[in-house]
């Protein structure tokens, strides 16, 4: 009996136009997936007053709606966020008294929930809390125990662009610092990798491999 697609959510970053550049990022992931991957791309807030409580709503709703295993896919913004819903998520306690722990505070709408259904979560061009003065002010933070909060038999892959002109390159390699399990990739075509997201299809497509039929993939879908 042929099987549904494997589920990809990506999550685009923020500011004006974001949705519109980073559709493009999905495009090309879902064509180069190709049949057996549905990739959707949510559209998130483009101006959240309570801060970023309503993306990490919105990003835990896509999430639960998605059939598992999910992959999950986030540039910039949509990446930090992505990892922090996660973390959010994740029925995991920071010991108060460890050294330099900070507990972020969850919005109301985030409830703790198991992560197990998470097949792989790809970071792309994000920016990094506190890497540099441009990326340091208030609300932007993760987990001091981040590593250990994610899903456990997820693969994570962190992927930055030498030339992106938005986050700088340096920021890949204190996720990779906080995260040592991640697999880290080096890019090209500035902060939107020239709209080509082969790399990330491949590696996709190889951990996550379409092991048995599967009906046609509907392609790249919008909520």
């Amino acid at each position: 009996m042929d099987a549904r697609p494997i589920d990809v959510v990506f999550f685009h970053g923020a500011g004006e136009g974001a949705f519109e550049a980073d559709s493009l990022l999905a495009d090309s992931l879902a064509r180069h997936l190709g049949a057996g991957y549905s990739v959707t791309m949510p559209r998130l807030p483009t101006d959240d007053d309570s801060g970023d409580s309503g993306w990490l709503r919105m990003i835990g709703e896509a999430i639960d709606a998605a059939h598992p295993p999910v992959v999950l896919v986030g540039h910039s913004a949509g990446g930090y966020l992505l990892l922090k819903a996660l973390a959010l998520r994740a029925p995991t306690a920071v010991d108060p008294g460890a050294p330099g722990a900070v507990e972020p505070r969850a919005p109301a709408a985030v409830e703790p929930r198991a992560t197990a259904t998470v097949a792989l979560v790809a970071v792309i061009a994000a920016p990094y809390p506190g890497g540099d003065p441009d990326w340091t002010f208030d609300g932007f933070d993760l987990p001091a125990d981040l590593a250990a909060r994610l899903p456990a038999e997820a693969p994570l892959l962190l992927y930055a662009s030498e030339d992106d002109e938005v986050v700088p390159f340096a920021h890949r390699d204190l996720y990779a610092a906080a995260l040592p399990r991640a697999v880290t990739r080096t890019t090209t075509g500035g902060h939107q990798l020239g709209a080509d997201l082969s790399l990330v299809a491949a590696d996709i497509r190889e951990r996550v491999p379409r092991n048995r039929p599967r009906h046609p993939s509907p392609g790249r879908t919008l909520r």
